[in-house]
């Protein structure tokens, strides 16, 4: 049996097709931060003063808390929205309980 799901770029709840766009933000994206967290492992290796250290430190986590929005936006608009509109009232439950794992 074919999954419908696939075809409309919808979640399968196992992969997600992404628009080429979509793809290259969010790999853009996490190019930065890794590129951040790399300048705070050479931060540690010059023996940066501590604050220093920890302001970047929180500017990476802005920066993934940024990724988090942008990829749940896109998860809303899309796999929800397309399973809901298909009936399938579980994707709410999913969506549930991954904003009270983000909330911890």
């Amino acid at each position: 049996m074919e999954d419908k799901n696939i075809d409309k770029g919808c979640c399968c709840h196992t992969s997600k097709h992404r628009s080429e766009k979509e793809y290259k933000d969010l790999m853009n994206r996490l190019s930065r931060i890794e590129g951040q967290v790399r300048g705070i492992k050479g931060m540690l290796e010059k023996d940066a003063y501590c604050p220093e250290i920890l302001i970047q430190v929180s500017a990476v986590n802005a920066a993934l808390n940024s990724f988090n929005k942008v990829l749940l936006a896109n998860h809303i608009r899309t796999c929800v929205a397309d399973d809901i509109r298909d009936g399938k009232d579980e994707t709410v439950d999913e969506l549930v309980k991954v904003l009270q794992k983000l909330m911890r």
